[in-house]
């Protein structure tokens, strides 16, 4: 029996997106696979992976906060250096660390770099193997992205098919729920306009309830959004926001009609559940980047030219993406689903899966960059050599464009020039 070690230390989105690459390591045969993840994470990673053997370590300090930094890092130092033991005597014969962190790289450095597939640690450096290197090289074409659960999925050898990842989604009955904001503000919409939306899909779907989900931050949105409902609906709505914890958001969120969401970590829940997503994607999100991943759902992308921004700058343009969706059209576009109702500046996508995985497709308005971005998909196909890729001709552009001379000169005698 052969045990393979992920490390993923990032947040509610990132845990659930793994799943892919986690899949294909447990199809595997004879192996077992284990999880490093933040300790506060565990209850979720349990929900979503419950034959993955956990290992929890502190990387987000999430409940020591108030406590100080001294506090923090103590209990970094005695839970962390406890685990990286436990690690270490393990004996993995494959890791896949997913990024770049410094507790990332630290956790690199207690296996040799032959064992380690994503991003090493040698002599004291820093290792990032080729194919994350590869997507540095693509980081500044954001446009043409491909979908995380992907990327992550192909530092495994053979991942499983796109369509094994999620269910395909199907309404369950029991309504609509609206996720109040993510973890970046400008990513999310102002509650009179979340209200607006709720109201529309309520009424289409014609049963069950509307539910606010969000956490303890999310409470004054949840409030807003109430006040903002048309009074008819008042007894039709559960404020869950602050009031859930893991195994409750997913008891909430399984069995609903639809989850209407910007980019956020219940989104990837939802469609780990199977539940139709509309998600409305603006300022730094980019649905080909950490859509929902699966079929039967749906995004509304902001399309202007400054997108995707970074929400680390400030914008000088008075966040003219949200505009789209502020136009009182938007909604008539939601109720009725035709392509000339929608408003100018949104590109509205249904998900389909291509032979890399997670694409979508336009349903209304312009994707300017969808030649390029097929373009773009062949050639990793061809790079990643998926089945049928060698058929089509090889994009010449491309390769010159994101492959560096010391790719074809100097093969990485550490790690496999695909990881």
């Amino acid at each position: 029996m052969k045990h393979v070690l992920v490390v993923q230390l990032a947040r509610f989105g990132d845990l659930v997106q793994t799943k892919r690459l986690i899949l294909s390591l447990r199809a595997q045969p004879d192996t077992v696979t284990h999880l490093c993840l933040d300790a506060s994470l565990e209850p979720l990673a349990r929900l979503v992976f419950p034959e993955v053997a956990t290992h929890l370590v502190t990387a987000h300090g999430a409940g020591l906060a108030q406590a100080g930094p001294v506090a923090l890092f103590t209990a970094m130092l005695e839970r962390n250096r406890q685990v990286f033991a436990e690690l270490t005597a393990q004996r993995f014969e494959t890791v896949y660390n997913l990024n770049r962190s410094p507790l990332n790289l630290a956790l690199a450095s207690l296996f040799e770099p032959e064992q380690v597939r994503g991003y090493a640690w040698r002599q004291g450096q820093p290792l990032q193997a080729p194919w994350p290197e590869l997507a540095m090289r693509w980081s500044g074409q954001r446009r043409l992205g491909i979908n995380l659960v992907d990327f992550w999925a192909h530092f495994a050898d053979a991942p499983v098919p796109p369509e094994a990842v999620n269910p395909e989604a199907r309404a369950g009955g029991a309504g609509v729920g609206v996720v109040l904001a993510g973890r970046e503000s400008r990513r999310s919409l102002p509650p009179e306009i979340l209200a607006r939306f709720a109201a529309a899909a309520f009424e289409r779907a014609g049963r069950g309830r509307i539910l606010l989900l969000g956490s303890k931050a999310e409470i004054p949105a949840a409030k807003a959004v109430l006040r903002a409902l048309p009074g008819r609906l008042a007894d039709k709505v559960t404020d869950l926001s602050g009031k859930t914890d893991w195994v409750g958001l997913a008891e909430a969120v399984g069995g609903l009609d639809l989850v209407l969401t910007p980019d956020t970590g219940t989104m990837h829940l939802a469609a780990h559940l199977g539940v139709p997503v509309t998600a409305f994607f603006l300022s730094s999100a980019w649905c080909f980047e950490t859509g929902p991943y699966g079929l039967g759902h749906t995004v509304h992308q902001a399309v202007f030219d400054c997108l995707p921004c970074l929400e680390s700058r400030p914008c000088h343009l008075e966040h003219r993406c949200l505009a789209p969706f502020a136009d009182p059209g938007f909604v008539r576009f939601l109720s009725t689903g035709k392509p000339g109702h929608a408003p100018e500046g949104i590109l509205s996508l249904r998900a389909e899966f291509d032979s890399l995985g997670q694409t979508y497709a336009p349903a209304a308005g312009k994707d300017a960059d969808q030649k390029q971005r097929l373009r773009f998909r062949a050639f990793l196909a061809r790079h990643l050599g998926l089945p049928g890729a060698e058929k089509g001709v090889p994009d010449s552009g491309l390769a010159e464009r994101f492959y560096q001379e010391r790719d074809w000169l100097v093969r990485n005698n550490i790690i496999d020039f695909k990881y």
